[in-house]
């Protein structure tokens, strides 16, 4: 006679002969001629793959929209010295496949890459471009690659020209363009959502180059590499933009050249930001390098005009750390328009207006925020001190972790000025100008969704 332990042994490993995970029964598909079995297009080799599979992309360019709808890998190869798989637009341009959930059903959107409901797609080694994409209005958004209420990561690719008719068409004005586009929630699905965005170039974009929008989503954003088109008449532009709810963070990234040319000090209806947290609190923006833009980071908290997905519209308990912001042009290095955040460590220099403006303007903000041990070097006025109470100097982490001392300023004209206004002393042959309007008419089309201030 068996004992009952003999019985349980026996028991567990049928149950686990029945309920092997998918990933140990996982196939690997090519697209190509590299590898076998193969498809000749992406989709063909998406379409035949089964949840938890790989599909391998051989070197080449592939003029094709792709939806993923099931977990699985899309990596592209390097065959011998050839390295680069290029997702391109079809002959006759890209077309809308899916729309914007903010903005659903009234924002048609055309994702060269779309990844949708899924909980787990694995992008690597893709490059996404879309020149000759033949979209010839506002009305629809192209965006290199879109994960919609899906999870995954997105790792070492590539996106490029998503500009509206690029390269034959300027679209002055267009809020649309998107590099990477990552957005769960908004009535859609209630499931927690994590991205991953991980080593990616993002260059040539529209409107932004990455963006996290909405809630439940977790993220990390880390080690991207995001170049602007410079001053531009199209939209303006942000590197990064963080939305709606979103929680997660922003690390070791590097943007640059976000700047949108019609703007000036004395309407600042279009600033473009290199990373711009906005309605999304408890996010962490640190080590980053932001260069050249018109707003170096701002958190923006808007409780005027809330999203479904976050009621309250705030973007406060954020902790915006050890990154250096270089050359802000006409606005703040720093623009803290929310409360109750950390501004710990960072290196500001060459800041048109201030350093870091502590904003009073966005509905009662620019209060209760800890501001210590920052460099600021050459700048209108070290610290705009908008709202208070704040702590200038010294404070706590989390009201646990002591924080160093006192700020270090070098070259500013004042280092700590009250109030939102900072008037710069012109240079000769160059007019004196006074800033600053509220960041969300200065944000207002700078933000994803344009109307009344996104």
């Amino acid at each position: 006679m068996k004992s009952r332990t003999h019985l349980a042994v026996f028991a567990a490993l049928f149950v686990a002969s029945i309920a092997v995970p998918t990933s140990l029964h996982a196939a690997t598909l090519y697209v190509g001629s590299c590898g076998g079995p193969n498809k000749p297009t992406i989709q063909a080799a998406v379409n035949a793959s089964s949840p938890g599979d790989t599909v391998l992309v051989c070197p080449g360019t592939y003029p094709e929209q792709v939806t993923i709808t099931k977990d699985l890998t899309l990596q592209g190869l390097i065959v011998g010295t050839a390295g680069q798989v290029v997702i391109t637009s079809p002959a006759a341009g890209v077309v809308a496949n899916t729309y914007d959930l903010y903005d659903y059903p009234t924002a048609p959107v055309a994702a060269q890459v779309l990844v949708k409901s899924a909980r787990q797609v694995v992008l690597n080694n893709i490059t996404v471009d879309g020149n000759n994409n033949g979209i010839s209005s506002c009305v629809t958004d192209i965006r290199g690659i879109y994960y919609q209420n899906a999870s995954g990561t997105i790792e070492n690719v590539t996106t490029r020209n998503q500009v509206a008719g690029y390269p034959s068409l300027a679209l002055d004005g267009c809020q649309t363009g998107q590099g990477i586009f990552v957005q769960s929630g908004y009535g859609t699905s209630s499931t927690p959502q994590y991205v991953a965005i991980l080593g990616n170039s993002v260059r040539t974009f529209a409107k932004n180059g990455i963006t996290v929008d909405g809630s439940p989503l977790n993220f990390l954003l880390q080690k991207n590499y995001i170049v602007g088109q410079g001053p531009t008449t199209g939209a303006a532009e942000n590197g990064v933009q963080i939305s709606d709810g979103a929680t997660g963070q922003v690390l070791n990234n590097t943007t640059i050249d976000e700047i949108y040319e019609p703007d000036t000090s004395s309407q600042p209806y279009n600033a473009a930001a290199g990373i711009l947290v906005y309605s999304s609190a408890n996010v962490e923006v640190g080590f980053n390098t932001v260069g050249s833009a018109q707003f170096g980071i701002a958190m923006i908290s808007d409780p005027t005009y809330p999203s479904p997905q976050d009621p309250t519209g705030v973007a406060d308990h954020t902790n915006i750390h050890d990154n250096s912001v270089l050359g802000t042009q006409i606005f703040d290095g720093l623009d803290v328009c929310s409360n109750n955040n950390t501004v710990f460590n960072n290196s500001i220099f060459s800041s048109t207006e201030s350093g870091i403006h502590l904003d009073s303007t966005c509905v009662g903000t620019g209060k209760n925020n800890i501001v210590t041990f920052n460099t600021i070097n050459d700048a209108c006025a070290g610290i705009l001190q908008g709202g208070t109470p704040n702590t200038l100097g010294g404070g706590s982490l989390f009201g646990l972790i002591p924080l160093p001392g006192a700020n270090t300023f070098f070259n500013d004209t004042t280092t700590v000025l009250a109030g939102d206004v900072c008037t710069v002393v012109p240079t000769p042959g160059v007019a004196a100008f006074t800033a600053n309007a509220s960041p969300l008419a200065a944000a207002g089309t700078g933000l994803l969704h344009p109307t009344p201030v996104r």
